[in-house]
């Protein structure tokens, strides 16, 4: 469920970080905001990542969280350039499609990453079953997450990658799914191209975490809720930790668990609109207008194109409804924002 289904997208400039967001440690908490997707999936999403205050931790460039909820996820083909998506389902099981040839099932505790590079298009369904409507629907509860390619990587050819077995380590008071990265001596197989950390981390009562000095890092909470640095730290806001920790000390509610994600300051200015990461507004809407040309092509032709072509979708599997159009770009170019210091 690696998308962005707002009617109105918002562009966002995500400056290159420097010091004013990225000082040494802290903790700020900036609040969720919920966005309702709309279309055909109908539901709304806990928004924390980007930011107009921090467009970015570490490679990290957006994260929702969704559920629990019982509405059928059911998101039709669409583009996707210069990122990676990381699905983390936490309920549910949802089947991932794209054009470089993936059907596969997601369930929780596996993780799935794909490389959009210069260009790919995917969907993703929840696992229904037999029997619909009402309480028989799963619950679905997630999170999906973009991790923004470097320059040198982001014009590269799509891939997708999926692990069913991810490494569990244990520390002082915590216990941890390293999704990607390292963490605590752990190293997740996942293919990433930025120094990054995203972990899935369960305590109660006191616990130290291990922390690399030279990232930034931020907190989700998931359930229960954290004490850390002084302050209440509960599911809904990301905690910023800033950079510069070696470790991270909490007290955590019984059945604590929560999200850790991180990495090297991104040096690099970007430009996030609908599904795109990109560098400039021309190369946005170029990107648009490449998906838009694909509507009504037949199968051949689609599969040649930029995005390529989901299989089991369309007019080749009996139905019209086979692609999410993109919504139209705003009438005004971009002007770069900075990191701010606090919220």
């Amino acid at each position: 469920m690696v998308t962005n289904l707002e009617v109105s997208p918002q562009q966002e400039v995500c400056p290159p970080a420097g010091p004013g967001g990225t000082s040494g440690p802290c903790l700020q908490l900036w609040p969720e905001r919920e966005v309702p997707l709309g279309g055909v999936r109908a539901m709304n999403v806990q928004r924390t990542l980007p930011q107009r205050g921090l467009p970015t931790i570490g490679a990290w460039c957006f994260l929702d969280s969704f559920g629990p909820d019982r509405t059928a996820m059911s998101v039709l083909p669409h583009p996707h350039i210069g990122l990676q998506t990381v699905t983390w389902p936490l309920a549910g099981n949802i089947r991932h499609r794209d054009s470089v040839g993936s059907d596969v099932v997601v369930r929780p505790g596996e993780l799935n990453i794909m490389t959009a590079g210069h260009g790919v298009s995917h969907s993703e369904f929840a696992v229904l079953p037999q029997a619909d409507g009402g309480d028989s629907l799963p619950l679905q509860r997630g999170l999906q997450l973009w991790v923004a390619l470097p320059d040198g990587e982001r014009h590269r050819e799509p891939a997708f990658e999926q692990h069913r077995e991810l490494p569990s380590v244990t520390g002082e008071g915590f216990t941890a799914t390293v999704m990607v990265g390292e963490f605590a001596g752990a190293v997740s197989p996942a293919t990433m191209y930025s120094p990054i950390i995203g972990a899935d981390i369960s305590c109660s009562g006191h616990a130290v975490l291990p922390l690399n000095h030279d990232f930034e890092h931020a907190v989700l909470v998931l359930d229960g809720g954290l004490a850390l640095d002084g302050q209440e730290v509960r599911p809904g806001p990301l905690g910023y930790l800033g950079i510069g920790r070696t470790s991270l000390e909490v007290q955590a509610l019984p059945g604590t668990r929560f999200l850790l994600i991180g990495g090297e300051p991104f040096q690099e200015e970007l430009l996030m609109w609908w599904n795109f990461v990109g560098r400039s507004h021309d190369e946005v809407e170029q990107a648009r207008e490449d998906w838009e040309a694909q509507a009504g092509l037949p199968e051949a032709g689609a599969s040649a194109a930029r995005y390529g072509l989901v299989k089991g979708h369309g007019p080749e599997a009996g139905s019209e409804a086979g692609r999410i159009p993109a919504p139209p770009m705003p009438a005004v170019r971009l002007t770069p924002r900075k990191r701010a210091a606090s919220p």
